[in-house]
């Protein structure tokens, strides 16, 4: 009997709810770069594995830096400072589709920025068929209550609410 070993690259699949990252990544020094630019992201992802393959995706997409010819500087797990209180969460996003790519804005309510970027891949999924790994948040802001779009968010900012 044979054992046979299959690599792929790790995509990004939706178990659970998503945590967030902060992960600061360069190009190794080099004799003609001895101090190469650092980069920062912030990555939604449900593990620490899946966060680093996320980072090193997005980075030889948009700069010239790949796994083997880089390092990670800093992986933080970031912690929502007040996870009691309901918050207004704007993202953009981008996500391809059968046909196109496409930009988008969506707006969500939930006590942390993560559970809603967690509720705004589910959303994706259900409503537009959008497989996990085909979606790239840009953007994600807590937004006040007066710069809020979405007429299903809106709702809940009457002071005089009753269900």
């Amino acid at each position: 009997l044979g054992c046979s070993l299959i690599l792929n690259f790790v995509k990004m699949k939706l178990e659970g709810l998503l945590k967030e990252f902060n992960i600061v990544g360069r190009k190794l020094p080099t004799e003609n770069d001895k101090h190469p630019q650092l980069y920062r992201m912030r990555i939604f992802a449900p593990n620490i594995i899946v966060a680093k393959s996320r980072f090193w995706y997005f980075l030889s997409t948009l700069r010239k830096v790949k796994k083997s010819s880089g390092e990670i500087v800093e992986i933080r797990r970031v912690h929502e400072k007040n996870p009691t209180t309901v918050k207004n969460v704007g993202i953009w996003l981008r996500y391809d589709s059968r046909s196109a790519t496409h930009n988008m804005y969506r707006e969500y309510r939930d006590l942390t920025i993560s559970a809603a970027v967690t509720q705004c891949y589910r959303d994706m999924g259900a409503r537009h068929r959008a497989r996990a790994h085909s979606i790239q948040i840009m953007r994600v802001e807590n937004l006040p209550t007066a710069k809020c779009r979405r007429p299903h968010t809106q709702q809940y900012h009457d002071s005089n609410i009753k269900f």
